[in-house]
């Protein structure tokens, strides 16, 4: 059977071992004569093994390096034969090709492990085909192989199926700001004004959010780009990166994807990556704001995500948005605790309540929600719901007399279930729920929880405010794992289980088993 592979017309049929593959890989760059070996390599191209695909790799990393493709372009007066050269050189060019169809038709057909074997040969070669180009560059020193990445980002963009762990893969590339800054520039050709599949919408998405943008810094200098794709020392123009010409590629890309028409799962998606990668090189942000005002609309994560971006809005570009603290008020529902992104909201809330001329009767309607929740939050969300508070009543001194109900307000009892409590707990409007009329009965309930640390933490009631705020963003990093951590260190003890601390895989001294183990040794 290897006798019959190592024949030069061996059939597809008959495969080849790697070491096989190997053996013919060295030949024939050693060697002209057995160039045919390249032919007996691409018919055993088998989708269901990288052996071809290392060897290929292996094979025109090594012709690229040595310019064996290379062809000077030559205008000719009289038609001629080609010369043996050009025509190998031809002939070797041609295969090229057939192997990049190949590898791009595996990168979109084959099973995972063969995917990602075939996204990094084809990053390889082109890589080393932008070092070493196929033909003269002319006078335009660094070059990068377009014709190359675009194949590939095409693959990666499927409209059939998800893609994102080749797409992870891809993301390696991007430390090479080459790399990156023409990946920017082939997106807005790829991208369709139609509506797309479901799945090219979420391959793009997931693509932008592995993709930075670097910001504008005065100190952006060539020094930078030393660690290049596609760089030789010998470029005589140098790669210079274009940074109005990458936004402008992402400018292009966000006008057509915002006006797609998009699942639940994919607008959650699309406000992450607008947020986190996006909206800080939009050239008009304020053109998003019927677009986060729609989304504010939908219940759980697209709501809250839509509020950070209507937050950037009114801080960084002046927005106006009247109904903006009715809309956070009614964000705040027990289902709030069991969503992904709870962290984004209280924060964003302390941040949006830290004016002091609010009006006090709003900033009470928060305190006094706030405080209603922690009837039914979890032990973790129950301790930054107190800083919370904590912090409005140190903004608003006013709202100290919610401590000590008012006059004609009635402290409901363990018995009631908060009848008496003149606060209207299901009015969507703060100003009209009657929190001014009430107390924070609540918190002063939280005194005899049965966690000992939320107890601790809710007699701040009880005492004298701290002078400074609390930091919320670093109480947002503590999680109820280290609640739980803190409460078990707090109620274990170590407990000895030996009087001696073993330092071997050997017994202790005076164990009684090591005497009858030196006994049947000596035996």
């Amino acid at each position: 059977m290897a006798d019959a592979a190592d024949l030069p017309g061996a059939s597809s049929s008959q495969k080849m071992s790697s070491k096989v593959l190997r053996q013919k890989a060295q030949e024939f760059l050693a060697s002209r004569k057995h160039a045919n070996n390249l032919v007996d390599i691409i018919v055993q191209w088998d989708e269901s093994t990288s052996s071809c695909l290392l060897t290929i790799e292996t094979m025109f990393v090594e012709v690229l390096r040595r310019g064996d493709m290379y062809l000077e372009r030559t205008i000719t007066l009289t038609i001629s034969e080609p010369s043996p050269e050009a025509r190998y050189i031809n002939w070797l060019r041609n295969c090229y090709e057939e192997i990049w169809e190949k590898i791009l038709l595996s990168i979109e057909k084959c099973r995972p492990a063969i995917q990602l074997q075939a996204l990094t040969t084809a990053i390889k070669l082109m890589a080393e085909e932008g070092k070493n180009p196929l033909e003269p560059t002319g006078n335009l020193g660094y070059y990068f192989p377009l014709h190359r990445l675009k194949p590939i980002l095409m693959s990666l963009l499927s409209p059939e199926k998800d893609n994102t762990s080749l797409i992870f893969r891809f993301q390696e590339i991007i430390e090479y700001p080459d790399a990156l800054y023409y990946t920017w520039k082939c997106l807005p050709s790829l991208t369709p004004k139609r509506q797309p599949h479901e799945a090219y919408i979420k391959n793009l998405l997931e693509l932008i959010h592995k993709l930075p943008l670097p910001k504008e810094t005065p100190e952006f200098g060539m020094s930078e780009y030393k660690n290049l794709l596609c760089g030789s020392q010998q470029d005589t123009k140098p790669f210079v990166w274009d940074q109005a010409g990458a936004r402008r590629a992402l400018n292009k890309v966000w006008v057509c994807v915002m006006h797609w028409e998009l699942t639940p799962q994919l607008h959650k998606q699309l406000l992450i990556v607008l947020l986190e990668r996006v909206m800080s090189h939009l050239e008009k942000p304020v053109l998003l704001t019927d677009f986060l005002m729609d989304s504010m609309d939908a219940d759980g994560p697209i709501g809250l995500l839509a509020l950070q971006g209507v937050f950037v809005l009114v801080t960084k570009h002046n927005l106006e948005y009247p109904n903006i603290f009715t809309k956070l008020y009614s964000m705040f529902e027990p289902e709030i605790f069991h969503t992904k992104y709870k962290a984004r909201l209280f924060y964003l809330s302390d941040l949006f309540l830290s004016s002091t001329h609010l009006p006090e009767a709003l900033v009470a309607a928060f305190a006094k929600r706030l405080a209603r929740l922690t009837l039914v939050a979890p032990p973790e969300d129950i301790l930054i719901i107190l800083l919370f508070v904590g912090n409005l009543l140190l903004r608003h001194p006013g709202l100290k007399r919610l401590i000590d109900h008012p006059q004609g307000g009635v402290v409901p009892t363990e018995e009631s279930n908060g009848a008496g409590d003149p606060f209207l707990m299901e009015e969507r409007d703060p100003l009209l729920s009657n929190a001014l009329l009430s107390s924070l009965w609540e918190i002063k309930a939280l005194q005899w929880h049965i966690i000992p640390s939320i107890a601790s933490a809710a007699r701040f009631i009880r005492e004298p405010l701290p002078s400074v705020e609390y930091d919320m963003a670093s109480a947002l990093e503590r999680t109820g794992g280290h609640l739980f951590d803190r409460e078990l260190k707090s109620k274990v003890k170590d407990i000895m289980l030996t009087f001696e601390r073993p330092d071997s895989m050997t017994l202790p001294k005076g164990e009684r088993l090591l005497q009858y183990w030196q006994l049947t040794a000596m035996h």
